[in-house]
């Protein structure tokens, strides 16, 4: 404790008062969300990474970007009991001055990882349907590898800040010591700027991108025959990809960047703080359902992904004959996991073995 800083901390952090929203939602709505999204996610992540790593034996750009996306949603989620057990712990942070800057700089980090990620699946649909010979050569296996580095790397530097300007500060008349997110601190100097900065190239331009590149791929389909029903196809996947951000990104930024400006322009009054904190304290909440959500983004998007996944999932429950799922599960199912074996075989594990006469 000896990087502690001793100083006026933020009120909100320490007075826990119950009556207050902001309390409430720090101390129960918060962990409450956590702890339901890494129960849910948690899995389905692990088992998304298997089915990759074991299961897929043709990898397309697709795949890559997908799998990225999901060790992204992975290894937040090996660091969310962290943050569970701060709000648990009534906001008392006992791992030091280091782990609370690498903690929240991985906080900060996820978001615009996913965010980088999504946008490369939609460019990569984008060079494949109306650039399908350039695409080859601005993205293949080595450019796919080295762009994916590249994201890890950017999303990596962006978060440096967030490092720096995380501190974790005693409250006065206790021994307590709270870790606040940048977006709480009452100097808005360095917050502020940087906000906006992230805002703009980590959302807007994502979210721009995804646009252009929708617009175009639909244009170009229309133009073409159209046997196989592809143009629903991708207009189902833009459509999946601009909800994600209007849903999840969106209000995200609009709250971060609303918590910071009541600050500057309310600088003297932490009571006119509160509506905007608690906002955004709430949006946390509402995008960490996104990695729930991603394993069955990737079963969407990749066909391929989808059959191994949906095959797996359905040995699992082979392997528990006794369950009420098992029982339920159509011969269609059963089929589809034989047709398969083509790509790669699908065997449950316990299958009986006949005796040899």
């Amino acid at each position: 404790m000896g990087n502690t800083q001793v100083q006026p901390p933020e009120a909100a952090f320490c007075d826990l008062d119950r009556n207050r929203g902001l309390p409430l939602v720090q101390l129960y709505v918060m962990p409450s969300f956590f702890l339901a999204v890494m129960i849910l996610g948690l899995p389905l992540n692990l088992l998304s990474l298997w089915v990759f790593c074991r299961r897929m034996q043709r990898w397309t750009r697709s795949t890559v970007f997908l799998f990225n996306l999901t060790l992204a949603d992975t290894s937040w989620l090996l660091a969310l009991p962290y943050l569970i057990n701060y709000h648990l712990d009534q906001l008392y942070w006992r791992l030091g001055l280091p782990f609370c800057m690498i903690v929240r700089s991985f906080y900060h980090n996820y978001f615009y990882l996913s965010i980088f990620f999504v946008t490369c699946i939609s460019v990569d649909r984008y060079l494949a349907i109306v650039h399908p010979l350039r695409s080859l050569v601005l993205l293949g296996r080595r450019q796919t590898r080295l762009l994916c580095v590249v994201i890890w790397a950017a999303a990596l530097l962006l978060s440096i800040p967030v490092a720096t300007m995380s501190k974790i500060e005693t409250c006065p008349g206790s021994n307590r010591t709270v870790c606040p997110l940048y977006i709480f601190l009452s100097h808005t100097e360095e917050s502020l700027p940087y906000s906006l900065i992230c805002s703009i190239f980590g959302f807007l331009f994502p979210l721009l991108s995804i646009c252009y590149c929708g617009l175009r791929t639909v244009m170009e389909l229309h133009s073409r025959p159209d046997p196989h029903h592809k143009k629903r196809r991708v207009r189902r996947v833009l459509s999946t990809t601009l909800v994600f951000f209007a849903l999840f990104y969106l209000p995200y930024h609009m709250s971060r960047n609303a918590a910071i400006l009541m600050r500057v322009v309310y600088p003297n009054s932490p009571t006119s703080w509160g509506r905007a904190d608690m906002a955004f304290s709430l949006e946390m909440c509402l995008c960490s359902i996104i990695t729930c959500i991603n394993p069955l983004f990737s079963c969407f998007m990749g066909r391929q992904f989808r059959k191994e996944f949906h095959g797996t999932f359905g040995v699992m429950f082979f392997l528990c004959p006794g369950t009420q799922v098992a029982s339920i599960i159509s011969k269609r199912t059963r089929m589809t996991v034989r047709k398969s074996q083509g790509v790669s075989v699908v065997t449950p594990v316990c299958a009986p073995v006949e005796p040899v006469s």
